[in-house]
């Protein structure tokens, strides 16, 4: 009897606390189904994962920021989740850039951002006046230029544990010929760093396939476990997160 009531108290340990919870967000003009290889991974990894789906073309970076992140969030905290990290693609970081600037995640772990245009994009300079252009990318994409008024500029520098991936491959060599090269055929190597990251690393891939070849996932989850990306093209730098740890 005794040994019946140890394992039903174990039991019970181990249930009332869920495993980490990693949210996933989509990029422009994608939806939750461009992250469901990146879902299926963390899946097998043991995560909790939160896939989001968000009307990227609809509305204004602050407004999909406030309506993608709290209702994730919800879900991570529903499954007792210790710790919640993010995995964005593209436009996903800047939406957590923005949330993060004015709230704070208590359990907040790792963020992994692949291709994220943290410093804006000269596609969006170079197109944005073209008729059609705000009609496919919407508002939020119309923000996501290079200049000091654009959102990516205007968002503070991270204070979180944050790994970037970017892609140095394209498939897109008419928006590569209006980037700075390295790039992925829509945001240059450069314009991902931001300042206070922990780590960057550049991947032979392009900006669509960030989150779905095996580069990326592989990368993606050794961040999450290590807080570190590994391999020759890997750079770690001292960041605030980490050293608070």
């Amino acid at each position: 009897m005794r040994i019946i009531l140890q394992v039903v108290l174990l039991l019970i340990s181990f249930s009332s606390f869920g495993s980490d919870c990693v949210v996933l967000l989509h990029g422009l003009a994608r939806s939750a189904a461009a992250m469901e290889t990146m879902q299926q991974a963390l899946d097998n990894a043991g995560y909790y994962t939160v896939n989001v789906d968000y009307p990227s073309r609809n509305y204004p970076v602050e407004t999909l920021s406030a309506m993608a992140i709290p209702p994730a969030l919800a879900k991570c905290e529903a499954n007792n989740s210790e710790r919640i990290h993010f995995v964005t693609h593209s436009m996903g970081g800047i939406l957590l850039r923005d949330y993060l600037k004015d709230h704070r995640i208590a359990v907040l772990g790792r963020v992994v951002m692949l291709g994220p245009p943290n410093q804006g994009s000269e596609v969006v300079d170079t197109l944005k006046d073209i008729p059609g252009f705000e009609a496919f990318n919407g508002p939020a994409g119309m923000q996501l230029g290079t200049s000091k008024t654009d959102i990516p500029r205007q968002l503070p520098e991270v204070d979180f544990e944050l790994g970037v991936i970017a892609g140095t491959r394209s498939i897109n060599l008419m928006l590569s010929t209006m980037l700075p090269n390295p790039d992925d055929g829509k945001v240059s190597v450069a314009n991902t760093y931001v300042n206070g990251m922990c780590a960057h690393v550049s991947i032979a891939v392009s900006h669509p396939y960030l989150m779905k070849r095996q580069a990326g996932i592989k990368q993606t989850l050794y961040f999450l476990q290590n807080g570190r990306f590994f391999g020759e093209e890997a750079k770690q730098f001292d960041c605030p997160a980490q050293s608070a740890l």
